[in-house]
Parts: structure tokens; sequence; C-alpha cells
């Protein structure tokens, strides 16, 4: 249950605490919760990057943490937050809590959040437009840039295919993810997220050193 005092006062404290080790935000927070300095900087240092995804749901709302190191991908962890209250707001505001304290645990250094499809039911796609605005406000808060992307360039990216079904989309989170147990379908279609986010930061990144080298040449 969730009691809206407590994570009111204990959750902006922490969401403005100074960290005078690092000015990413989760590593300093993982600083400040586990006293990990040496994982923070092996994590860093060798280039290595925490990504986060999330499948934004009023009832369900998967996400999922892998670590990326080059080729090398490692599922962190994943899950299935279910807010609770009846009200929207209330609902609203567990489900803030219940992903602030994912993000807490995890300290992601990049995070992703899946576009909202717009279907017949206008009152459904508001909802869920709704749990989006939290799953994009929560890793902003922590000063973490959101990527966004359409279902199908997530199937795509992971699956080869734009049209790719549930079931094909967990056999390749299993596959790219061994020894991964995803908690519900909504936590898979989170890790496909993630496994699409850090595809094309990684994308992103070698055109950068790309350009950055032909600068260099042509100076």
């Amino acid at each position: 249950m969730l009691r809206r005092g407590k994570f009111t006062r204990e959750t902006m404290a922490i969401l403005v605490m100074p960290f005078r080790e690092c000015p990413c935000w989760p590593c300093g927070l993982a600083y400040a919760s586990q006293g990990s300095k040496q994982e923070h900087q092996t994590r860093h240092g060798v280039g290595q990057m925490r990504v986060m995804g999330i499948d934004p749901g009023l009832r369900a709302c998967g996400w999922g943490v892998i670590d990326v190191d080059g080729p090398r991908i490692r599922h962190v962890a994943n899950g299935t937050c279910r807010p609770t209250g009846t009200a929207m707001g209330v609902r609203l505001l567990s489900l803030h809590a219940l992903l602030t304290e994912v993000l807490l645990r995890h300290a992601p250094d990049a995070a992703a959040v899946e576009q909202t499809f717009v279907n017949a039911g206008g009152q459904s796609t508001l909802k869920l437009g709704q749990a989006r605005g939290i799953a994009v406000l929560v890793p902003a808060q922590a000063g973490i840039d959101v990527g966004e992307y359409a279902p199908n360039t997530v199937k795509k990216t992971v699956v080869g295919v734009g049209h790719a079904d549930k079931s094909q989309i967990l056999h390749m989170v299993l596959m790219q993810l061994p020894g991964c147990a995803p908690d519900s379908a909504d936590a898979a279609d989170a890790l496909a997220i993630a496994l699409c986010h850090s595809v094309h930061l990684q994308t992103r990144g070698r055109l950068a050193a790309a350009v950055a080298r032909g600068t260099e040449t042509s100076a």
C-alpha cells in the first residue's frame, strides 16, 4: 500500500541530494545507497552502460534492465509494477512511486519508453498516455535522457520483423538474454525496449566517433 507522506518526504529528498563524486545522478545515488564507488568506476571506466526499458501501463507496467558492454549484453533484472488505488490520481502516484523505487535500486545510465499506439478506444488510449507520461517523467527527474520508440521499431530491431507477435518477442529476448526469466509479457516487452535502445545508442555512438575521426583527419 502506498504511503503518500513517506514517499513524498523520502523520495524528494533523494531527488535533490547533491553528489560530489559523479555528475551522473543514478551513479551518485548508487554510491549513497550501496557505497559502491568501485562498481561505478568499473562500469563506466570500460565504456559499459546500464539501460532500462519501460513498457507503460496503468494496470501493469513492465520494466527491464540490461548491462551493455559493446557486443556483450547481460540481463540485470526485470519486473512488473502494479499500481494500486481506484482514483486516477492515486494510481498515477502509485506508479510513480513504484518506478522510482526500481530506478533507485538499479541506477540505469539510459532509459527508453514505448510510444503510445493510438487505437479505436479513445478512453483507453488516453489512460495509457497518462501512464506513459509517468514512465517518461521518472527517468527524466533523474536527469536521464529518455528514448522513445514506436512498437514496430522495437519489434523490427529485436526480432527483425515490424509486425512480430508477443511470442516472437519473448523468443528473441530469451535468445539475446540467456537465463533471464521475464516476470510477465509486459516485462518481456520492456526488455525488448531496452535492447532496442541499446542498439540505437551504440549506432549513434559509432556514427559520432566516425564523424569525429573524419573531422580530425580533415583538420
